[in-house]
């Protein structure tokens, strides 16, 4: 077999009870690497320690994956000013956290007769938040409902990097130091 060494090394073609005396000797594990080559490759690891690094991986990968969420927001075609107002600053949150978000106009009795009121609607509300977000699907008439979904121009990862970075501190002389104000207060408890 051909024997790998623990930092990577070669050692070379070995023979099976030599690789194990080895492993035993330097008190590592002899774990077989590659089985389909010729001769097959072996190396000498803590196999314990690799496991755990190999876990710590996989769970900062899981950690760092994005999951895409389509947020929904229902209007009616004769929405006020102001409710049209409060429905658009919701979307508007919902695209800046990296959401995409499908909007769905409900047509009751006659307003049915009237898709293009909705059609006005949605293509109104896609010019107001076009600085943030772009139609990602067209509006179409889906039976008493018309569907568009609009999504953001940053991706979910960058929108939540940046997001982390306005909350934390740009310069570490301007953020309060608690223990130094602790302190301060304790020493004014004291005195009074």
């Amino acid at each position: 077999m051909r024997l790998v060494g623990p930092a990577g090394e070669q050692v070379g073609i070995v023979r099976i009870e030599d690789a194990l005396r080895l492993a035993q000797e330097s008190d590592l594990d002899l774990v077989e690497v590659a089985a389909s080559e010729h001769p097959p490759v072996c190396k000498l690891m803590d196999y314990g320690k690799f496991k755990y690094e190999t876990a710590l991986k996989a769970r900062e990968s899981r950690r760092n994956q994005v999951n895409t969420v389509i947020k929904e927001m229902k209007l009616r075609p004769k929405i006020d000013p102001h409710d049209y107002e409060t429905k658009k600053g919701h979307v508007i949150r919902f695209l800046k956290m990296g959401d995409k978000v499908k909007i769905t106009i409900m047509f009751r009795g006659r307003e049915q007769s009237r898709p293009e009121l909705g059609y006005n609607l949605l293509k109104k509300l896609a010019e107001d938040v076009s600085d943030i977000g772009f139609v990602e699907y067209s509006p179409k008439q889906d039976g008493r409902n018309m569907i568009m979904v609009l999504g953001p121009l940053k991706k979910k990862a960058d929108a939540k990097a940046e997001r982390e970075a306005e909350k934390a501190p740009r310069d570490p002389a301007q953020a309060p130091d608690s223990s130094t104000e602790e302190l301060a207060q304790h020493a004014e408890e004291q005195d009074a």
